[in-house]
């Protein structure tokens, strides 16, 4: 069909319609193409192609440059391999110590020497009657354990005398050396007093090298000031600088006054002199006084200990009011030998025993006490002030067969 028919038709049926003031131009006729060819879509009608969607090229992605390996040097040594530490474990909550007193301290410091002593009573005397042979056994145990030969004659005379023929165990042997050994201790075991007219009670402790004498002196001047006294020390032993700071340091900690020399090796007699003075003038109660230690048996050093007591006698005769022998347990029987030089030399008035702790020998404090009666002030078991105390005699005899 013609298009211009259609086109006719189409506005036939159109009824009522406005009409047109100017009647659009019919459409034109596409020429037919001829056959075979292709029939083009007009411009018009071919629909638009959507716009690209432009997507955002991805980003690069940058490699790490490999590591450069440099080859080791021969004169470089290699970098230290660092291994971390292991994790720290979780704290464990520390258990509280127990309590001591000093009895328990006193007996555990002298644990070697009950051992030494005891371990030789159950071998002879377990369940055997004390005939002539069972107590001349028990006599060589005694000056074994550092009792002394006089110490050990007299118990044995007492055991003789009380149990002679008896059988007994060696619990029943122990309990009774421990009263034989009381006994002798008994009159010996006096604290040392301070008399408090004398302002100050002048104390000059006195001993050979490594005794423990500067110890000991810090350790009274902290008990006492725990009593109130007001304290003074002179650190005499002018050749040593440790025993100088020693003091200072424990003066520091208690609020004791220290004389300290003014130079290395000053005069210790001197110096003591011009301290008695000055805490005289202080109102001083207590003025300890330490010295240099020297070996017994070396007489230059000791006039020099003796001129220590002249100068000092120059404020008083009864000056110094106690003088101290410092002995160390463990020397054993050397200890008498020292006591017995100390003894010529200065008028020394009592001892004090220290090292008890970890000592074989503590039985040396029997023989002491038999040979010389002199008081023994104090006994110590440790380094703090508290491991210094009044000797007991009946604590001491227990512990040394090992009783509770």
């Amino acid at each position: 069909m013609a298009l211009r028919d259609l086109w006719n038709r189409l506005r036939g049926k159109e009824e009522g319609a406005k009409p047109e003031e100017a009647p659009p131009s019919p459409p034109e006729v596409a020429k037919e193409a001829p056959p075979g060819a292709v029939q083009e879509t007009p411009p018009e009608l071919v629909p638009e192609p959507p716009a690209p969607v432009t997507e955002a090229p991805p980003a690069p992605v940058q490699e790490a440059p490999p590591p450069v390996i440099e080859a080791p040097r021969p004169d470089v040594p290699p970098p230290p391999v660092v291994v971390p530490p292991p994790p720290a474990p979780a704290p464990v909550a520390a258990e509280p110590e127990e309590p001591r007193g000093f009895f328990a301290r006193l007996k555990a410091g002298l644990s070697r020497s009950t051992a030494k002593l005891t371990q030789s009573i159950t071998g002879v005397f377990t369940k055997r009657k004390l005939d002539d042979e069972a107590l001349e056994e028990l006599e060589e145990t005694l000056i074994s354990a550092d009792l002394g030969v006089a110490a050990s004659q007299r118990i044995v005379a007492g055991f003789r005398r009380t149990r002679f023929g008896r059988e007994a165990t060696d619990e029943e042997i122990k309990s009774a050396l421990a009263e034989e050994i009381a006994a002798i201790l008994t009159p010996v075991a006096q604290p040392l007093e301070i008399t408090p007219g004398h302002a100050p009670h002048v104390v000059l402790v006195v001993g050979v090298n490594g005794t423990g004498k500067t110890t000991t002196i810090a350790k009274l001047s902290e008990q006492y000031r725990a009593q109130g006294l007001k304290v003074w020390m002179v650190a005499g032993d002018t050749f040593r600088a440790a025993a100088v700071e020693q003091l200072q340091v424990w003066g520091e900690r208690t609020g004791a006054h220290v004389v300290a020399p003014a130079k290395h090796g000053a005069d210790a007699a001197g110096l003591a002199f011009d301290a008695l003075r000055d805490a005289r003038a202080a109102g001083a109660d207590v003025l300890l006084v330490d010295t240099a230690g020297r070996l017994h048996n070396k007489t230059a050093l000791m006039d020099e200990l003796r001129k220590v007591v002249r100068v000092l006698k120059r404020h008083g005769e009864a000056v110094p009011h106690s003088t101290l022998l410092v002995l160390d347990a463990t020397t054993g029987q050397n200890a008498v030998s020292q006591v017995r030089v100390f003894k010529e030399m200065v008028e020394v008035t009592g001892l004090v025993v220290t090292k008890l702790d970890g000592s074989a020998k503590g039985g040396v404090v029997v023989a002491l006490a038999q040979e010389f009666g002199l008081p023994v002030h104090a006994v110590g078991v440790g380094e703090k002030a508290a491991d210094l105390r009044p000797f007991e005699a009946r604590d001491f005899a227990r512990s040394l067969v090992g009783l509770d």
